[in-house]
């Protein structure tokens, strides 16, 4: 399969770069397209493809990763289709907020649609994405999405009405937890620690606490009970949290990117 990709940023990279090491990929057959040189450099760097400026170098491949901004997806897509005629091709579009039905409305004839919402802790193999299938995709089509999207972490085929709630819980969610590690670390200064000690301490214990849910299967409410003893710290903690409505607050950051996503795609 010839893979092609618009958009050598860091995700697009990533992805790309979890499914040449997974053997989805082969980098012989592995074009990226980027106006910026650097980008084109270091794709080349850590996947072995080959990369260019010309869009139209990609007008005989299977299979093209979309990466742009969400503002130029459509307008790249369509470019793509001018120089690709009737090739038959599988996009996916990792654009944000953009819908199926715009996409397909860019894309030539001969194009099948997937969109897709990675996050960006597929850098390090630990992703989180979700996807949905076009009006004339495949169930080929699906499977290479799963492969590629499987290849640095977990990727769930979802209706696209999902795909902005999404967007909102694990497309933007790493940069709450990120400010949860933050303020913790933040916390623990305060009461004495010092800054490399408090990130440590804060880091492991967000990592262990998502390890524990993900492999004992147990609802986090209950693992959250089995921490909070009564009249301990941890109650003490909790009680704090309850009463600036931490729950609420996290809630409106989803329901925020959720609405946010919705925008970018009118």
């Amino acid at each position: 399969m010839k893979v092609g990709i618009i958009g050598c940023g860091k995700m697009g990279t990533a992805l790309i770069q979890g499914a040449v090491q997974t053997g989805v990929v082969n980098p012989q057959r592995l074009k990226g397209v980027d106006p910026v040189a650097a980008a084109r450099e270091q794709f080349v760097e850590a996947t072995g493809g080959c990369a260019s400026e010309r869009i139209a170098d990609l007008a005989d491949s299977d299979m093209v990763l979309l990466c742009t901004k969400p503002q130029q997806a459509c307008e790249t897509l369509n470019s793509l289709a001018q120089v690709a005629a009737d090739q038959p091709m599988l996009i996916i579009s990792v654009a944000a907020g953009i819908s199926v039905a715009a996409l397909e409305a860019a894309a030539g004839p001969s194009m099948r649609v997937i969109r897709c919402m990675p996050n960006t802790p597929a850098l390090v193999g630990k992703g989180a994405a979700a996807y949905c299938m076009g009006n004339t995709a495949t169930s080929e089509d699906a499977e290479n999405a799963q492969s590629l999207l499987g290849s640095v972490g977990l990727a769930l085929e979802l209706p696209e009405s999902m795909m902005d709630a999404v967007t909102g819980l694990s497309g933007s969610g790493p940069a709450y937890v990120y400010l949860m590690i933050e303020s913790l670390a933040e916390g623990g200064v305060k009461q004495g620690l010092s800054w490399d000690q408090a990130l440590q301490l804060a880091t492991q214990t967000v990592l262990g606490a998502a390890v524990m849910v993900q492999e004992t299967g147990k609802h986090p409410k209950h693992l959250r009970e089995m921490v909070t003893s009564p009249n301990g710290t941890t109650l003490a903690g909790l009680s704090a949290l309850e009463e600036r409505d931490f729950v609420g607050v996290v809630h409106s950051a989803v329901i925020a990117a959720t609405a946010r996503s919705k925008e970018l795609g009118r």
